[in-house]
Order: C-alpha cells, then structure tokens, then sequence
C-alpha cells in the first residue's frame, strides 16, 4: 500500500536538493512521498530535526521585528502578489495538490483554491480596520480617553493535516501574518512532497515586498518535528487536526503555557425537516458527505431525515450517488471523486462501515474499499445504523453517508445534539421560522440553513467548534485578532490633570469616598439626589466587634 513514509536516508541530504528549504545542515532523515492515487513515490523531502525547528524559530524571531514595524500598505502588497500568482498559477498549483492528495482537480479548485482566494481577498478589504487602534469608552473617568492596540505576538506555529495541503497551509497563515507575525506552517507529512512548490509562492511574495523570507517558514516532518516546534517557544499555536493530537499538543503548549487554537474533528448534523426542498437537500447532501471523498472536518456526516421525506429522500440520494465516477483524477472533468489521501485513514473508514455492517447496518451502495494501488474507498451510503455503532459516534473522515428516520423536530435535535463533537451543522426546511428554531437549539460552532458549508466562506463569521471540536475561532474579527496582544492604553483627555490624593488617609476620606460610590452608581435617579445631598462628613461606618 502506497504511503509516505520516513526512512534514514543513506547519508546527508544536500540543502540545495530542495528547492526554498531553510540552508545550513539537513536532516539525514527524509521522507518518502507517493501520490495516493496510483502509488507511484514522488520522491523525498528532507524531515526537520528538532534542532533545525528551533533555529527556524530563531530566524523567524529576527525576521518578525521588520515585519511587526511594516505599514498595512506593505503587508497588503505581500498578500496581493499571494493573489495574483494563484490566479496566475492555478492549474499548475491544483496539478500539485492533486499529485499529493489523490482528489480531483474540480475539488482542489473549488475547495483549496477558492476558500484561500477569499480568505485573501478579505483581508485586503478588512484586516486593518479591525486592527487598527479601537477608541472605547473610558467609562465614568471622564478625564481620560480609553484604546485598545492590537499587536502582533511574535511567531505563531500552524501544525495542519493532510486533507486539504494547500488552503490548510495558506488559510492557516494569512491570519498571523496579516496581524504582524512571523508564521512557521509544519504541514502533514503526507502532502510534504507539495511544500516546495507553495515555498516558493511565500518566498517570491516576501522577496519583492523586501521582507525576509524567514517571515513565513514551511517545516516538514513527522510527530517529532511537530512536537519540537510546539515546545519551541512560539507565542502561539493554531492546530487543526484529530482530538488525539490536539490533546498532545495542548500536554506540549502546557509546558511553556503557549495558547493555543484547536480546530479539531467533527461529526456534523444535517437535518431534513418534511417541508424541505428534497433537490436542494439531496445535492447538499452529496456535497456534505462526498466533498473531498468525506475527508472534511465539517462534512455532514450524520444525515436525520424527517419520516414524511425519507424513503424519496434515500431513493434520489442512492441513485445519484451509485451514479458517482471514482477514479486517477489525471485531469479535469472525467472522476466525480478521487482517493483517500492516508492509508492510515483508509482503513479506519473501512474498520468503522465494516463494524456496522456486522451490527446490522445495510449498505445501500458502496461499503468495501476499492481495488488496486491507489488509496481508493467508494461513496458510501448506509441506512438502519443505530446510535450506539461506533461509526455514529466516531469521525469517519471518508465518503460514508449515515441516514437516520426521526419522527420530529425534537428527535432530530435530540440526536444531532447526542454528540461528542459541536463543529458545524446544517438544516433544510421551507419554514424560515422553523429553521431558525432548530438552528438555535443545535449544538455546534455554526450553523447553515439551506445550505452546506457556507459558514465557512463568509469570511466575516468565526468558524470554530465546540465540546471536542476544540476552541478559539478562525476568520473574521474575531479570528485575525486572536493572533494579537490587546493592549489596553489609557490616556489624558485634557492637558491639565489634578494629582489624585490617595496617602496618608485622612479622618473623613472613607465617608466621602461612600458618598461618592453611592452618587456614581445607584441605578435610580432619585436616589442619586438623596445621596448628592446627604452630609458627606457624617454618619461613620459602624464597625463590627
């Protein structure tokens, strides 16, 4: 079975053999890469050292300095060029992801391409006013005037999978970057063979602007290379990953009480109310489900299908789904889906639709992996699966559709809510009322009404999860922020100021301070007038014995 892999290479690899790699001494362990597809090795990538990853933070540390003192105008400009050369370079950028991830072009473009375009596009319109200095309120201190600053941490570290190898690199960094960090991105050994190529992107990108290259870093490697740069010293880490190794990482990041933003895995609901447009649900649902063959952290992978719908609902989605081409994606328009990226990964999804087959789960198409070299499983639909199967409580991570009949809004809620998991999640109905109810109820970082991940493509919103989903926010505000010290500055108002006397305290000082309380902060007007006229000097606390 076709896999990357790490092997001691036969002696030192020459740092001129990979393109952009950082230069100096290279690990003497490399990394075997295979296109998944049809198994055939791509060749070999160098895989850091712990030392090498801490000397990359070290350069990073230096290079940040200039780019945390650029002006918005020059950081726009990097991200610009960013742009321009992906709409420049874009068959040749899905022809790589496509080598080193076995999808389809249509998937690379549609899923990789474009997210990242957006994500691009708004920073460029958005980033420097949401960082720019906040003028707030400062409250009953009139005498002064309150800001928040936002400023860079330093080096963020982004660790991301395999599923996605260049929206999970290129989404990952914008952020960080655009916020005035240096960025170092250890991608999934699995995709490693593609990091040259999107090197060379961020390199030309920070070249022309005359920034350090060493301002984004791309680091390859396996666990240790991940674990070294965790405990690095970096001020703060983005990890989109399994549950199992964000644990890990946040055991790592204790160590050195470095922050951390976990975008971990998900089991998302889709529900199908009976007054739903059945074509609108059924092709969302395909998207949810077969995106990427399933290897999506918000595919839909839990489908609750209203009774009234659900034997039309299972008839259109089984029909069209047996109609679905698997193949080598060699080029575009020929495969609707391509094949499963890690073998690790291929044989848990046939373990979990195995062990529910056994426990009564029928398999209305598909249900065996496929045949031959590549890393291959079929679009899968199973029916009759119960709560209490494995493979309806754990991530799938591949093309499995899980239908449930529920009677009602409230089962429907009942079960999507019966999770471990809280990332995303979808309703259909025709009732805007009614979708807004049960959108309300479900328990998730997001919700799409009549649709399927758009969530994620409306840059404004944060997307992030809940319960074992992991915490912190990307996109938006409240994402690019999150890669910021918000320094609270308090300031004069007017050019004179009255030197406030707190020592030595004086005989009355406590009575006249109450008064004062009182008069800021009672909640009644009348009762402010009392207190404005009250004495100030008399009626002394009575102290308890």
């Amino acid at each position: 079975m076709a896999m990357n892999r790490l092997v001691d290479a036969p002696g030192p690899v020459p740092a001129a053999a990979v393109t952009g790699y950082a230069t100096g001494a290279v690990s003497s362990r490399i990394i075997e890469c295979f296109n998944p597809a049809t198994g055939v090795r791509l060749g070999s990538v160098p895989a850091a050292t712990p030392e090498e990853v801490v000397a990359a933070v070290q350069r990073a540390r230096i290079a940040q300095r200039a780019w945390a003192a650029s002006r918005f105008a020059e950081r726009r400009a990097v991200l610009g060029h960013l742009l321009d050369h992906i709409l420049v370079h874009v068959d040749e950028i899905c022809a790589a992801i496509v080598e080193v991830s076995g999808k389809t072009w249509e998937h690379a473009l549609l899923g990789e391409i474009m997210p990242v375009c957006t994500k691009i596009r708004w920073m460029l319109r958005n980033a420097e006013r949401y960082l720019k200095p906040e003028h707030v309120s400062s409250g009953w201190l009139l005498h002064k005037k309150a800001r928040i600053e936002y400023h860079p941490l330093g080096v963020v570290a982004c660790i991301v999978p395999w599923n996605y190898p260049f929206q999970n690199v290129f989404g990952s960094l914008l952020a960080p970057l655009m916020a005035g960090n240096a960025v170092i991105v250890k991608p999934s050994e699995m995709v490693a063979w593609a990091s040259a190529r999107f090197r060379r992107i961020l390199d030309e990108a920070l070249t022309r602007a005359g920034f350090s290259p060493d301002t984004v870093q791309i680091v390859d490697g396996t666990g240790e290379t991940g674990a070294a740069l965790v405990k690095s010293g970096v001020q703060k880490i983005l990890f989109i990953g399994s549950v199992g190794n964000g644990r890990r990482i946040v055991e790592g990041s204790a160590q050195t009480l470095t922050p951390v933003v976990m975008e971990l895995g998900g089991k998302d609901p889709l529900i199908v109310c009976d007054d739903a447009d059945l074509d609108q649900a059924v092709h969302a649902s395909l998207g949810g489900c077969f995106i990427n063959l399933g290897q999506n952290c918000i595919a839909a992978e839990r489908l609750f299908v209203h009774a009234g719908i659900y034997e039309r609902f299972v008839e259109a989605v089984q029909r069209r789904t047996a109609a679905l081409r698997q193949g080598v994606p060699h080029r575009p328009g020929v495969f609707d889906v391509g094949a499963i990226t890690s073998p690790a990964q291929l044989q848990i999804i046939d373990t979990l639709v195995q062990d529910a087959i056994a426990r009564g789960a029928r398999a209305l198409v598909g249900g065996r992996r496929g045949e031959g070299p590549g890393l291959f499983y079929p679009p899968t639909i199973l029916v009759d699966v119960t709560p209490d199967m494995r493979i309806a409580r754990e991530e799938v991570f591949g093309p499995v559709m899980l239908i449930f009949k529920v009677a009602d809004d409230a089962e429907a809620i009942r079960l999507a809510n019966d999770s471990a998991f809280g990332l995303q999640s979808c309703v259909f109905t025709r009732d805007r009322a009614r979708g807004e109810r049960i959108a309300a109820a479900l328990q998730a970082g997001g919700t799409c009404i009549n649709d399927f991940g758009l969530c994620y493509l409306a840059q404004d919103l944060p997307f992030g999860g809940i319960k074992a989903s992991g915490y912190g926010r990307m996109n938006g505000r409240d994402g690019l922020r999150a890669y910021t010290n918000a320094k609270a500055v308090l300031t004069d108002r007017f050019a004179f100021s009255v030197p406030p006397k707190v020592f030595p305290v004086g005989p009355d000082d406590y009575v006249r301070a109450r008064w004062g309380l009182r008069l800021l902060f009672a909640r009644r007007w009348r009762d402010r007038l009392r207190y404005l006229f009250a004495p100030r000097s008399s009626a002394r606390p009575e102290l308890s014995s």
